[in-house]
């Protein structure tokens, strides 16, 4: 009997009800394109599909050196929320979790988006004060958050231990509106948007190289030939800076693996995501029923995609004090992502040195929940040149002095 990986059925399951064939045969790319995006995940596809919705630009080609949604897209623990404090960054993730609610209609096809909240757990005298004045900056920003009490905590989360020894929770800033999605599903949905406006999505098509002539970007040389086209988007995290030096200019980034697991399947016990930022580590309940749990980034730099045991010991450490229960769970898998981290802990969406070249990187571990945002504002940019909801996020930012700190203001940068 011939065996099938989950991948492979999946992908034939979704041929057969759907009839997508264009994304996964990966056709030959043609001579020209008006845009190449580089990198078939969340951000790449949302661009494409963006350019073509929003703008009428369909002659585009996605272009990816693995698989469609093979990267952070497929890593990351599906979180969504957009309590940010600073107004640039609640701007474009509040856009985004507005896109995310009605994006399966819009799609035709379930991302299985689950608004069942996020809590930021305060532990600390230095939390409330922090979380509490981002729930003003919200109520400003209009993103409807807001200051919860220990008691309330303790009754959207029954398993939550309020009174640890150690870090007590002693409230919580709380977004009913926030929750998951399913990732592949977010990935797949956009591609097949793609594809049905006659957009080519290339797999197993790795750049080489940019071609410029007179300052601008006139294609890429890629391991299926050269391709030419009028504009170029960059969306790779992970590996920004190296696409970024084929084009000539480097990037204020640095790549660091983030690093997530889940338990073994359980009954449902916990409708709600939790975030603890003191002792840095988060955790949500699968559809599946396994708890899908995460911590901060490794200390060093570093592109593995794979897990290591001293940060399971250091966030499970932290989780099993707030949550007693998953002590006696065992784990099921863990795995890696390759994160581009910059100096603010916020994106980058810009024009680059290169004519007609842009980027799009920088969202450290939080890039999932601002898929719809980041290809809205990267398209309206790439489209016209300009975008209210990237203004913010350019290259420059980084040699004027305008920082987007969010390093410690929205707790934890997931």
């Amino acid at each position: 009997m011939k065996h099938y990986s989950a991948f492979a059925v999946a992908r034939e399951a979704l041929r057969y009800h759907t009839g997508w064939e264009r994304a996964w045969l990966s056709p030959e790319p043609k001579k020209k394109y008006d845009v190449i995006i580089v990198g078939a995940g969340g951000h790449g596809l949302a661009t494409a599909y963006y350019l073509g919705k929003n703008y009428g630009i369909q002659n585009v080609a996605v272009i990816e050196k693995g698989w469609l949604g093979g990267g952070n897209t497929g890593r990351n623990t599906t979180i969504i929320r957009s309590n940010y404090l600073q107004d640039a960054s609640a701007a474009i993730y509040e856009k985004a979790r507005s896109l995310y609610e009605d994006l399966s209609q819009e799609l035709n096809y379930n991302i299985m988006f689950s608004p069942r909240g996020v809590m930021m757990l305060a532990q600390t005298q230095h939390e409330i004060r922090g979380y509490q004045r981002t729930a003003h900056a919200n109520a400003l920003q209009g993103v409807q958050t807001e200051w919860i009490t220990p008691e309330r905590v303790k009754e959207l989360v029954p398993i939550i231990n309020i009174d640890g020894p150690r870090y007590p929770v002693l409230g919580a800033l709380w977004q009913e509106r926030g929750g998951t999605a399913r990732h592949d599903a977010v990935a797949w949905g956009y591609a097949r948007a793609c594809s049905a406006m006659g957009m080519d999505i290339i797999q197993q098509c790795e750049v080489k190289g940019v071609r410029s002539e007179n300052g601008r970007v006139v294609g890429v040389d890629t391991t299926k030939g050269s391709i030419d086209c009028d504009k170029l988007g960059m969306v790779v995290a992970g590996h920004s800076g190296q696409l970024a030096e084929m084009a000539g200019f480097r990037l204020p980034l640095e790549a660091i693996a983030l690093q997530a697991l889940v338990s073994e399947p359980i009954k449902p016990c916990m409708d709600v995501v939790v975030m603890a930022n003191t002792v840095h580590g988060y955790m949500s309940q699968s559809d599946k029923g396994e708890m899908v749990i995460g911590g901060g980034t490794d200390a060093f730099n570093n592109y593995t995609q794979r897990g290591s045991f001293h940060h399971i010991e250091e966030t499970v450490r932290a989780l099993v004090e707030t949550f007693p229960m998953i002590s006696r769970l065992k784990m099921l898998r863990q795995w890696g992502g390759i994160v581009d981290m910059t100096g603010d802990r916020s994106p980058i969406l810009s024009k680059t040195p290169l004519g007609g070249c842009f980027i799009n990187c920088g969202w450290g571990t939080g890039g999932f929940k601002s898929i719809p945002g980041s290809g809205w504002g990267m398209a309206q940019l790439m489209a016209t040149g300009h975008s209210p909801l990237t203004e913010a996020f350019t290259l420059d930012r980084f040699k004027e002095g305008r920082f987007i700190d969010e390093s410690v203001a929205a707790g934890v940068a997931h």
